[in-house]
């Protein structure tokens, strides 16, 4: 199993619009062969700061869900709201129980 978690801190005048695409991104996400948990939570301790927390069966679930355009188009999309460049970590835990 995959875990990847990253972060994106918006500019407060985009905190709207990027909620909604982290949203829309995270709804997508969970449809795609491999998924097994793809959710976006706001941290409570900055509350500009939009963490994900995703699940994936194994690495080429997380090589076909970076190879869809939206994944892309969403990328591009948030980074522009972002206020600093967004953060990306890729576990690979194994065999661990979904």
């Amino acid at each position: 199993m995959i875990i990847i978690t990253g972060a994106v801190s918006v500019r407060p005048e985009h905190d709207d619009e990027a909620v909604r695409l982290c949203i829309e991104h995270s709804r997508r996400s969970r449809t795609e062969p491999g998924c097994l948990h793809h959710a976006v939570h706001r941290d409570l301790e900055d509350d500009r700061r939009l963490v994900f927390l995703e699940r994936w069966a194994d690495r080429d679930a997380v090589d076909a869900h970076f190879a869809v355009p939206a994944s892309l188009e969403f990328v591009t999309a948030v980074s522009a709201l972002a206020s600093e460049p967004p953060t990306l970590e890729i576990h690979d835990v194994g065999d661990s129980p979904a």
